[in-house]
């Protein structure tokens, strides 16, 4: 109980400080924060810290359900995801392609582009068809 309260506290002072930045962003003004940036920093601050205790927790606790559960489970789903990454690797192809810019996105940029895209498709289509698969499941029976 005590981390609880330890985390709304830090939640809590995270927040009334982020407030606090947001209130002198807008005490500059539009043209000041887009010409010179000025006061954004402590946004950023307050921004960076809470990322980096999400990602510390999230960790923490994925870890910890990993070896407290089925690890042999969880390994075959981790292998099933880097096999899915695997074939939209193989899927996308690697051709520069120009960008807004003006700049040249290299082949490698482009097939990692693709492969993500590719791995969402599929793991999109898998997502809707264990739903269809489900709900027909459920009224047959």
């Amino acid at each position: 109980m005590a981390l609880h309260k330890i985390l709304k506290i830090v939640a809590l002072l995270l927040g009334v400080v982020g407030v606090i930045f947001l209130a002198m962003i807008i005490a500059k003004g539009d043209e000041a924060v887009s010409a010179t940036g000025e006061g954004v920093d402590g946004f950023l601050y307050v921004a960076y810290i809470t990322f980096a205790i999400t990602i510390v927790f999230v960790l923490f606790f994925v870890l910890k359900g990993i070896f407290a559960g089925n690890l042999k489970n969880t390994l075959i789903s981790v292998g099933a995801f880097l096999l899915i990454v695997v074939i939209a690797y193989l899927l996308a192809d690697g051709n520069p392609m120009p960008m807004q810019e003006g700049e040249m996105l290299s082949a490698s940029g482009s097939k990692w582009v693709g492969t993500g895209l590719y791995a969402f498709y599929i793991l999109a289509i898998l997502a809707v068809g264990s739903m269809v698969f489900s709900g027909i499941k459920k009224v047959t029976k």
